[in-house]
């Protein structure tokens, strides 16, 4: 196999579901090879099944000898790496005084460790290939709300470690930006969301709906692209402009 021959290799953390399955099966549609990454083994294979063009690598990112292994085993089968997306997380709410220091770490050693050591080991092999890295953070991250000390903080850190990323290892070619989605409708959120929330939310987004998970992965596969190549260290709220309309949702504090 020629370079010129050689598919496009990506990482995709947190793939068994969610942003990160419909992120894999657009990357896929796309010419991509997809390194689909979750520590859920069994939800997985289950995401995988039918999918062609892809690699199941059940790994916790959060644990740093796992991820090394990960990115060694990914140079050794592919050659190198064009893009990571770092898309793993924990979504855990509560309110701050209910937030003690171990719910506190494990909101951290994913959301934001994980990040960490993900681009960290995958770095020399981006570098390689002036590949791109597309952290996942929130619209929490950007904006206060209640019940999200851990989770908002996290996703806050997120995007400012994509700035950091975006202004040391863009002289190697690499590129770094961040996606902040908005509410989306998974099937856990509808699981969880009382009728009083979905409204509110509905009132709260000038677009009055919630995101799709397509649309969010749309917007993760350009900036993981040649298209976006002179795009980095940039935060885009794929939010429906919820973002520009205030803080905090009443219904969401009881």
């Amino acid at each position: 196999m020629t370079a010129s021959d050689r598919k496009p290799v990506a990482l995709v953390t947190g793939a068994a579901r969610g942003i990160g399955l419909a992120t894999t099966k657009l990357m896929l549609a796309e010419g991509w090879h997809v390194v689909m990454v979750d520590r859920d083994g069994a939800e997985l294979t289950t995401a995988a099944e039918g999918l062609t063009g892809t690699t199941t690598q059940v790994v916790d990112v959060s644990d740093a000898a796992q991820v090394d292994a990960l990115v060694a085993e990914t140079k050794a089968v592919f050659g190198g790496l064009d893009a990571l997306i770092n898309n793993a997380g924990v979504a855990d709410f509560g309110p701050i005084a209910e937030t003690d220091f171990a719910r506190w770490r494990t909101v951290m050693d994913t959301n934001l460790d994980g990040v960490f050591l993900m681009s960290q080991a995958a770095a020399p092999l981006l570098k390689a290939h002036k590949g791109a890295v597309v952290n996942i953070a929130s619209i929490s991250g950007l904006r206060a709300s209640t019940l999200r000390v851990a989770y908002g903080t996290s996703k806050a850190a997120v995007i400012q470690l994509t700035k950091q990323q975006a202004a040391e290892w863009g002289e190697f070619g690499v590129r770094s930006n961040c996606i902040c989605p908005g509410p989306v409708r998974t099937k856990l959120a509808m699981a969880v969301h009382s009728q009083a929330i979905i409204d509110a939310y509905h009132d709260a987004i000038p677009l009055n709906r919630y995101g799709q998970e397509s649309e969010i992965a749309e917007a993760i596969v350009f900036l993981a692209s040649a298209k976006a190549s002179y795009i980095t260290g940039q935060v885009l709220a794929v939010d429906g402009g919820f973002e520009s309309t205030g803080v905090g949702l009443p219904d969401l504090r009881a």
